[in-house]
């Protein structure tokens, strides 16, 4: 061999070159916009060019293969290649037969099966099942002001559709599920606005929340003093008269949402309780005032009880029974108590004693 030899080396020949190769390989995107089938048949063909004819590494020719393949799929989402539910047919057979002059259906009989039911208040990806099932091609957006994309269609809900009889087309107005519809295409959207109800009794307040158009299940419950438990729904329905809204959150006219959560602090009293009014503040005050650590009966003369005996609005009264020991009725298993030997019932009737705890001061516990 001689080591001089300069004659040039025999060029590849084009459709070897790397060049052509990823030619073929956006051509697999290009096509597969048009028809998925076609597109994936190129695909294969380039995934043979490119394992066989060029002198790539082989993690070169692997990413070519996912490229490709990725490349195909995009393309085809993109072009609604991957939509759901098979094309309907029909449109593409009536235009055959008008072109032909053969069996031509004249517009004012149009066949049953070609017209588009109402979809208002459907899910979206139903309607546009239907709709295709029809023969419409089905489109979509937002129903509301804000012109949200619409991604997971089987979450929204069909408020407004336009259709177009002479294009054989259909446009969806849709709202995510448990919206409101707007009352007009691209309106906002019309949520109920909070009511004042602080110092409706429970039974009230519910009533307007539901004529508000709020629902009940956002609504949670809470109360504002320290020695009693917020009520459970069940017990607010049962006792609707005897709990009043202290506060609530949101304020008067505030929108409520999906999103939102409706608070609503509640105290309790009857015709009989002497004090029946409202905290200024949640959780600063004791409902029994006798549970308070720094009650004293004898000193304290202030609205929430009475001198002398302990005596407190229309849950507690006072007995002498010779032995300096009062019943302070309805207390709190727990809670703090000031004078030692004093009487009360839980809510459940469960007798109570006013004693030392563990602690050392004096908490209500079983008698």
């Amino acid at each position: 061999m001689n080591p001089y030899d300069t004659t040039p080396p025999t060029p590849r020949p084009w459709w070897k070159t790397t060049p052509a190769l990823l030619g073929l390989l956006a051509l697999v995107a290009l096509l597969s916009a048009v028809s998925l089938g076609l597109g994936f048949l190129v695909m294969i063909a380039a995934m043979v060019a490119v394992w066989v004819l060029p002198a790539w590494r082989w993690y070169a020719k692997l990413g070519a293969t996912f490229g490709a393949f990725f490349l195909m799929l995009i393309s085809a989402g993109m072009s609604g290649q991957l939509d759901d539910g098979e094309p309907d047919k029909s449109v593409a057979t009536a235009q055959d037969t008008d072109d032909k002059g053969k069996e031509a259906t004249p517009p004012a009989t149009e066949s049953p099966a070609q017209k588009l039911p109402d979809y208002t208040g459907k899910v979206l990806d139903e309607a546009e099942k239907g709709a295709r099932a029809a023969g419409f091609t089905p489109g979509r957006h937002d129903a509301s002001a804000e012109g949200r994309p619409i991604v997971v269609r089987s979450a929204w809900t069909v408020c407004f559709q336009k259709p177009d009889t002479s294009a054989k087309s259909v446009a969806f107005a849709a709202v995510r599920t448990g919206e409101p519809c707007p009352s007009q295409d691209g309106g906002p959207l019309p949520w109920p606005t909070m009511p004042d109800v602080v110092g409706d009794t429970y039974n009230t307040a519910v009533k307007e929340l539901e004529q508000a158009g709020i629902d009940l299940d956002s609504v949670t419950l809470d109360d504002v003093y320290l020695d009693i438990d917020a009520p459970t729904a069940e017990e607010a329905v049962e006792e609707g008269d005897e709990w009043r809204v202290c506060f609530q959150r949101p304020d008067e006219n505030d929108e409520v949402t999906t999103t939102t959560t409706v608070h609503l602090d509640l105290g309790q009293w009857t015709d009989l309780d002497l004090v029946q009014e409202c905290p200024s503040r949640k959780n600063t005050t004791y409902k029994i005032p006798a549970n308070d650590p720094d009650y004293d009966g004898g000193d304290n003369n202030d609205s929430n009880n009475t001198t002398g005996g302990g005596s407190t609005g229309g849950d507690s009264s006072s007995s002498d029974d010779g032995g300096g020991s009062s019943s302070v009725g309805t207390v709190h298993p727990g809670s703090f108590c000031s004078s030692p030997g004093a009487t009360g019932v839980t809510k459940a009737g469960t007798p109570m004693v006013c004693g030392p705890g563990s602690d050392g001061r004096n908490r209500w516990r079983s008698s």
